[in-house]
């Protein structure tokens, strides 16, 4: 589990309740149609009475419980968030940053994910709960990895007062220009290549708090 988890969103703010029954299978059938408008045609198609026709749900409750756009697509983050896997633990900070490369390139590199995401991107860009819930999204998944680098700092392998979350977020950093910028395919390659750059510049101390006093690193 996270040390010290992310501040989840406002409990009532719209669609963020996560209750269960009924009204939890109109919630997911409802973050299932807006995930795949998203990912077909983005965010500016994003019609709530359209969702609640495809979902199969009354427009009066999907309007009701998310108002707007903006908020179903927080909602779908806050969702995915939830949803995401697990770190894993492979026992050296470069093996598991590798781990954590690989997951983003797979996600990346899946058809709808690929361009859901790219979606949910350009949705921050012009709206205000989108990109709260994309902040989230980032801060609760560099969270959840940041443990491998306090395991890293605790066997030796990287200074104390190594940054997690800035050593996690060079990780995924590069991956996600490639995905906006480059138009090339993510490999493997990418990953390990992006992984291994983060380890090195953590070895060397470059996310190291300038006032923690520098300790004996163990020696590979």
């Amino acid at each position: 589990m996270p040390d010290t988890p992310a501040p989840a969103p406002t409990p009532d703010a719209p669609g963020t309740l996560r209750p269960g029954g009924r009204t939890a299978r109109v919630r997911e059938a409802v973050l299932q149609v807006a995930g795949d408008t998203l990912a077909a045609d983005g965010f500016s198609t994003l019609d709530l009475g359209e969702v609640a026709r495809r979902a199969g749900v009354g427009k009066t409750t999907v309007y009701r419980r998310w108002g707007n756009p903006g908020a179903l697509a927080a909602d779908l983050l806050t969702d995915m968030a939830e949803q995401s896997l697990p770190r894993t633990d492979h026992g050296t900070l470069e093996e598991d940053l590798r781990a954590n490369a690989r997951l983003v390139v797979s996600t990346l590199t899946e058809s709808r994910q690929s361009r859901l995401f790219k979606a949910l991107i350009a949705a921050s860009l012009c709206n205000d709960q989108a990109a709260e819930a994309l902040h989230h999204f980032y801060a609760v998944r560099i969270e959840e990895w940041a443990g491998c680098v306090r395991d890293a700092v605790a066997r030796g392998e990287v200074p104390a007062g190594t940054d997690p979350h800035a050593v996690v977020a060079a990780v995924s950093a590069p991956l996600y220009y490639a995905l906006l910028n480059t138009g090339r395919p993510l490999t493997e390659a990418d990953a390990d290549r992006a992984a291994r750059a983060a380890c090195t510049a953590a070895r060397e101390g470059v996310w190291r708090d300038a006032g923690t006093p520098l300790t004996h690193m163990a020696q590979e």
